[in-house]
This record gives structure tokens, C-alpha cells and sequence, in this order.
């Protein structure tokens, strides 16, 4: 399991990130998601801990902690909801009662 580090300064790194979790344990890996477009940091996160108590102990020390100047959220990452394949609500029925 994983957990959700957000609200993350844009100035956070991934060295930054493993020295403030390593407090509470061992770090097995950061990631930190980027725009596609921009490359700009999205400003949340992802840390895996080594083991289960660790990632208890970094949630409940770091949550809501002041860092970098903001206020983090800290919490157990929930699995990636799954995506239609379909990009949205685009159906023939759709472009049926559009008037032209």
C-alpha cells in the first residue's frame, strides 16, 4: 500500500520528500506526478513506506503538518478508479437533438 501525500508545494522534490518520511521509517519510493503538457509537478504525491507500521506512523505525524509552507494531507492512497474508455458522454443520441 501506498500513501497520498497532497497539497504539496510545486517546490517539493523527490529527495525532499524521502528525507521528511525517512523520519518515520524506510522509503522504498517516491512518486510525484507531473502535468503532461507542462511538466509542472501536480502538486500531490505518492510514498511507499517498508512496511505497514511505518506508513502509520508518517500518516499520523505528517498529516495536517505544516511543510514547505503548506499544510499537508497525508492519508492511505485508495486504488485508481478505472476510466470508461469512451472519454465521455458522447453517444449518437447525443448529436441527434442538436439542431443545425
Amino acid at each position: 500500500m501506498s500513501i497520498y501525500v497532497g497539497n504539496l508545494s510545486y517546490d517539493a522534490t523527490e529527495d525532499n520528500l524521502t528525507q521528511a518520511f525517512a523520519e518515520y521509517g524506510s522509503v522504498k519510493r517516491v512518486q510525484l506526478p507531473t502535468d503532461r503538457e507542462t511538466g509542472r509537478m501536480r502538486g500531490f504525491a505518492f510514498v511507499e513506506m517498508g512496511t505497514d507500521a511505518e506508513e502509520t506512523a508518517a500518516i499520523e505525524a505528517l498529516d495536517g503538518a505544516a511543510w514547505m509552507g503548506r499544510d499537508l494531507k497525508v492519508n492511505k492512497a485508495r486504488p485508481r478508479e478505472e476510466r470508461g474508455s469512451s472519454g465521455g458522454n458522447w453517444s449518437n443520441d447525443n448529436r441527434s437533438s442538436r439542431r443545425y
